[in-house]
């Protein structure tokens, strides 16, 4: 855990240099804010990121997150003239993670739904961002590319975040390949949920967020939490612990409603309990 939630209690009384955020009913919408460096990663960027997504981990009211992006690069990966040692002018007042931030674990922990707004190509690291999201709705112009071999590098987290996605061969071709994918190819391949005309991204987002809107947050955030916790497990200790995990969620106050709703025929009213 980078963030524990004492400091995201804190959350409204930092400035964030390097991300927009808005929270409006139960969803929090992130948006990569760095479009003069084409939204490439650095240290303050993830540490943004990773605070952000904590704190809506954290937050029992807010149920699905939307991760977008200003400028005509969705995400450009990894910044590496940062990493290189050249320093940012602006700075944020976010507190030190307990370690080097590692995106593709803080969106497994984040055990919300996430979608992710693609309206401009995708580099590199980027693939961390899009690979932690439970869904991906692109742009038709968005692409999608792994160009690390080409600088003599390897996108060794990406290729993590990736395989539980598709076929271990599609990952590798792209990562060994460094080939280009369209919207349409990425889309056929698992990385992306949906591709839409560019001029109804914003609407197409806000009804996969409606949709989701109208299901049990709880049953979402347990079963979110399970499927991470069925990576680290045995075939054979996954239906026991998986069984526990529905006894647990017949217990919670959205079971109840549902099950009541069901029976009166009625809509059910969520509380996320």
């Amino acid at each position: 855990m980078f963030y524990t939630s004492s400091q995201t209690r804190e959350f409204s009384n930092h400035r964030f240099a390097f991300l927009l955020l808005e929270q409006a009913g139960h969803v929090l919408t992130i948006t990569l804010n760095r479009p003069e460096k084409k939204n490439a990663m650095h240290t303050p960027l993830m540490n943004e990121l990773a605070f952000a997504l904590a704190y809506a981990r954290d937050q029992a009211d807010i149920w699905v997150v939307v991760l977008a992006a200003k400028g005509d690069i969705f995400c450009a990966g990894a910044d590496l003239k940062a990493f290189a040692g050249e320093q940012s002018a602006t700075v944020s007042t976010l507190p030190e993670p307990a370690e080097p931030v590692r995106l593709g674990d803080a969106f497994a922990g984040l055990h919300k739904p996430c979608i992710a707004q693609v309206h401009a190509p995708v580099y590199a690291g980027g693939f961390l961002l899009i690979g932690g999201c439970t869904h991906v709705v692109a742009a038709e112009n968005a692409t999608f590319s792994l160009p690390e071999v080409k600088r003599g590098l390897f996108p060794f987290q990406v290729m993590a975040s990736l395989l539980p996605l598709m076929p271990a061969r599609t990952v590798l071709d792209l990562c060994i390949r460094a080939r280009t994918l369209s919207a349409a190819e990425a889309r056929q391949t698992g990385l992306v949920s949906l591709v839409v005309e560019a001029d109804r991204l914003d609407e197409a987002v806000s009804q996969l967020r409606d949709e989701i809107l109208q299901m049990s947050p709880t049953a979402i955030r347990m079963g979110l939490k399970a499927y991470q916790a069925m990576q680290s497990l045995s075939t054979g200790a996954q239906h026991a612990y998986l069984h526990g995990m529905l006894q647990k969620v017949l217990q919670t106050e959205d079971a109840k409603e549902g099950i009541a709703a069901f029976t009166e025929k009625r809509k059910p009213v969520w509380t996320g309990e």
